[in-house]
């Protein structure tokens, strides 16, 4: 009989593992017909929603394949870690492979990708993506998504930098023949992707054994597992060297997929004149930021003409502060929305409209000149642009009345004007330390997809606490940040905010009142006020921290950890939401919004806030009953118990 399974759901590096054991005890698992219950009831646990049926048919179908090959290899003794999360990401490998290896006596690491597929083929002769009969969209090719795994993983585990050539990358098709997939074969094969199908076993053996001798792999296991995590690469940190200097984030998976679509309309649209609208779409943190900088570095290095586009002044005035400093032709790079209006049709190679979610009915507004108040949709000029416009977007981000992004209009408008259309939809999570249990549960919490609030099970990945008073929250953040942590607080718009700043003034106005607390919210407009950074650098400025953030300043942005304060606009009774229009100060609401679409903006809006965290998020309500709510879903957690970063 096999030990009881090695299950662990935090662990001090803080990738949470889903299950390990030795080849031999799984293959033993497999015949008592054990394993697939032990994975799906661990992943229930671990990631707080139960295996879907297509992911437990994998684990019947392909791990057996796995097994049975380090078996007949003589590779018993090695480590077996199944779905193996990579770090700050919802991204899981198949199996990591952990032993020894058979010439250095070092540590050694194979990840493993499983397919089903019996026949894949390239993508309209772009071999990075594959066509599969059963998939009604491309995919990764799996040589390129094994890759990926490596390149993240040595960019993100410690242990793994120190030793890069202890790591290896396989993509198993063991139900497919060569013959079937040979068209594959067009990437090139290294150390970090190479891939074997059925015909091959005996090659893949081989493979195997040359990294792996037949030796205990636990302690190898127990290196991988205890290794440092360093936190991702932030978005605006790296955004300068991302556009004038070369790649600097991994794109995994769908992410992968997005990049190369545009590319490839790119290269269609030059060949044939023909246009591609493209839409990605995908939840806060999933991405979508990261692949319009990998975007638009790689086209501003090859000369193609593109822009960056968005409705949002912070995210814009921050790109062009952080990408484009001392070059101004890279902060020409960095535009908005209504900046299109008049632009010639397909002047521009690729136009990558951000935020799309923030996408307005028209772009005039009352400075617009009039011959230019067409009333034309802005969706249209932004299609109309660009040979490929792109457009990013989460629908659950629109927060202001009359912002309309939406994948179903993009499309209505580009079927209209009889243009291809793409959809990729990302499903990955990235920000809130790759939790996308995390994410689900404000999900839940605000009821956005039908759902009803939820007990938080920890999961390794993000910190989630209560505060009882907007005193604790600072405190905690404030002890944070002095451990270097970047930490923000923001607030839904509850409390009027003071535009207008005088020179007698010597302390920004408190504005956020809550009993005995009382802060300012950031400032307003685009200057500096006695030493405070302006709107848009709020969330990026290190001096924006000790000033409160609403919605307008906070989307669009990450942080390490995140204090959210919940006002009155939106309360807890007995076993409902109750959103409270004349309890919100927000001047964008009118007599005339409604209130179905008041309740709607509102409650994404805290979908905004609730998700900018990377590490973690504390939150605190100013109402009694919506606290005591929070705090039954949520228990307490001790210091010691949050994640461990370099």
């Amino acid at each position: 009989m096999p030990p009881p399974a090695r299950v662990f759901f935090v662990l001090p590096g803080g990738i949470p593992l889903l299950f390990r054991e030795s080849a031999a005890s799984v293959a033993t698992r497999i015949l008592e017909g054990s394993l697939a219950l032990h994975l799906t009831e661990n992943f229930r646990h671990l990631h707080g929603r139960s295996a879907g049926q297509s992911e437990i048919r994998s684990w019947e179908r392909s791990l057996p394949a796995l097994v049975n090959a380090l078996m007949e290899a003589g590779l018993g003794e090695v480590e077996v870690i199944i779905e193996y999360s990579l770090p700050l990401t919802s991204k899981r490998a198949d199996a990591v492979l952990a032993g020894v290896h058979p010439t250095t006596g070092e540590p050694s690491y194979v990840i493993v990708e499983l397919k089903q597929w019996s026949a894949a083929y390239p993508e309209e002769d772009e071999p990075l993506l594959c066509r599969i009969d059963a998939y009604p969209d491309a995919v990764l090719n799996p040589i390129e998504q094994v890759r990926g795994y490596c390149e993240y993983l040595l960019s993100f585990n410690a242990a793994l930098e120190r030793m890069p050539k202890s790591l290896a990358g396989v993509a198993y098709l063991h139900n497919a023949t060569e013959s079937r997939i040979a068209a594959l074969r067009t990437v090139k094969e290294d150390l970090h992707g190479r891939m074997y199908t059925a015909d091959q076993r005996g090659a893949l053996l081989d493979f195997l054994r040359s990294r792996l001798a037949a030796k205990c792999g636990a302690e190898a296991a127990d290196v991988l597992r205890d290794a440092k995590i360093r936190p991702s690469k932030q978005l605006m940190a790296v955004a300068a060297d991302e556009i004038r200097d070369r790649e600097q984030f991994v794109l995994l998976a769908e992410q992968r997929v997005a990049y190369e679509k545009v590319m490839s309309a790119v290269r269609e649209a030059k060949h044939g004149n023909r246009k591609k609208v493209i839409v990605v779409t995908g939840g806060p943190g999933s991405g979508k930021s990261v692949i319009a900088m990998s975007l638009l570095g790689e086209l501003y290095r090859r000369g193609e003409t593109a822009y960056h586009a968005t409705g949002s002044a912070s995210f814009t005035k921050t790109m062009r502060k952080v990408a484009g400093r001392k070059k101004r032709e890279v902060q020409e790079l960095f535009k908005y929305f209504n900046s299109f209006m008049d632009a010639e049709p397909n002047a521009i190679d690729v136009l990558i409209s951000d935020e799309a979610h923030r996408l307005r009915k028209t772009s005039a507004n009352r400075y617009t000149k009039a011959e230019l108040r067409t009333g034309r949709l802005q969706v249209a000029e932004l299609i109309d642009a660009a040979l490929v416009p792109v457009f990013l977007l989460d629908q659950h981000q629109v927060v202001r009345p009359g912002e309309m992004g939406t994948k179903e209009e993009i499309k209505r408008v580009a079927l209209d004007q009889g243009l291809d259309f793409t959809l990729v939809e990302l499903d990955g999570q990235f920000r809130c330390g790759g939790s996308d249990a995390y994410e689900k549960w404000v999900v839940d919490l605000l009821g956005l997809e039908g759902g009803t609030p939820s007990q938080w099970e920890p999961d390794g990945k993000l910190d989630l606490r209560i505060a009882d008073s907007p005193q604790e929250l600072e405190d905690f953040l404030v002890a944070r940040h002095a451990e270097n942590y970047s930490a923000r607080m923001s607030a839904g718009y509850c409390w009027k905010w003071t535009t207008k700043v005088t020179p007698d003034m010597t302390e920004l106005p408190a504005d956020v009142v809550i009993g005995q607390w009382a802060r300012p919210w950031n400032v307003y407009g685009d200057r500096s006020v006695l030493g405070a950074p302006p709107a848009p650098l709020w969330a990026t400025d290190p001096d924006g921290f000790g000033q409160v953030g609403c919605v307008y300043t906070a989307q669009g942005f990450e942080y390490d950890w995140s204090g959210v304060i919940i006002g009155p606009d939106l309360v807890w009774r007995t076993d409902h939401w109750v959103v409270d229009r004349t309890a919100s100060k927000d001047p964008i609401f009118t007599k005339a919004t409604p209130d179905s679409e008041i309740n709607q903006l509102i409650r994404n809006t805290y979908k905004v806030l609730l998700t900018r965290g990377m590490v973690g998020t504390v939150i605190y309500s100013t109402d009694p009953e919506t606290r005591e709510m929070l705090r039954s879903l949520v228990h307490p957690t001790s210091d010691a118990e949050a994640p461990a970063l370099v």
